[in-house]
């Protein structure tokens, strides 16, 4: 029993100075991990957006006619994006016109008697009321008249139509989402601890994902508050104008500067 013990604790013994012997291997994830942190130091996700994008809308209510832009079509600025029938405004417009044409008739009979004193000047006066009156309803239908065509505001694409052609629409229906792909911003959320690095005018790299191609980017500005919940700033950049790129895409900025 003696001797059985003996040779355990011999057995032990050589195990234990064996494991102290032997290196621990260091953790490639834990390596990997920490090359990864410090690459990442100076890389920040971010967006692409137009700065000339807008959901246009329609001002009266009315039967859209003509729709001849479909999503992806690029169109012109001052092209007619949506037009409605406007028979029922024309007509008033119309109406408000031959009366203000009556009614500046009338103005000038009123003063050829009001010289020959055959009227008061009470007569002239109103008169003179009538033709404000008659001209103020006449620039109110020609502004309804103006809003039965939608024109672009800017050279663009169709991102979405909303409605389709035929469809009634009451005032303040979204009709088209459009954007100008030619004038796109970065805009990144980089860590508030960089603020002190970064001003405008710096450049910095930009690889959309969908492309994977390095752009050379510009800071343009830096947002006015830090997120308190993130810690993370605001950050809009230039770039060059580029084909095959479009609002939304997203990708990394690199600033080599702050490594």
């Amino acid at each position: 029993m003696r001797r059985f013990r003996g040779w355990v604790v011999g057995l032990t013994f050589v195990t234990c100075a064996v494991q102290a012997q032997t290196p621990v291997p260091d953790d490639p994830l834990q390596d990997s991990t920490g090359a990864a942190n410090a690459s990442a130091s100076s890389e920040a996700r971010g967006v692409l957006r137009a700065r000339d994008q807008a959901t246009l809308a329609s001002e009266l209510s009315g039967r859209i006619v003509e729709l001849p832009f479909s999503e992806g079509e690029s169109f012109k600025k001052g092209d007619t994006l949506a037009k409605f029938d406007c028979s029922a405004y024309q007509a008033q417009l119309n109406a408000a016109q031959a009366a203000s044409r009556g009614a500046g008739e009338e103005l000038a009979h009123n003063r050829q008697l009001a010289a020959l004193n055959s009227v008061g000047r009470f007569e002239v006066a109103r008169a003179e009321a009538k033709v404000s009156e008659t001209q103020a309803q006449s620039q109110v239908y020609q502004v309804q008249v103006k809003r039965c065509s939608v024109v672009a505001p800017f050279d663009g694409q169709v991102v979405e139509r909303k409605v389709q052609r035929y469809e009634s629409v009451s005032a303040g229906a979204p009709l088209l989402d459009v954007v100008d792909n030619r004038t796109l911003e970065i805009h990144l959320l980089v860590p508030s601890r960089w603020m002190a690095k970064l001003k405008p005018g710096q450049t910095f790299s930009f690889v959309p994902d969908e492309t994977g191609q390095p752009i050379d980017a510009t800071v343009k500005r830096l947002g006015a508050r830090i997120d308190e919940g993130s810690q993370t700033l605001l950050l809009v950049a230039t770039l060059p104008e580029a084909k095959g790129l479009l609002a939304g895409m997203s990708g990394t900025a690199r600033f080599p500067e702050l490594k």
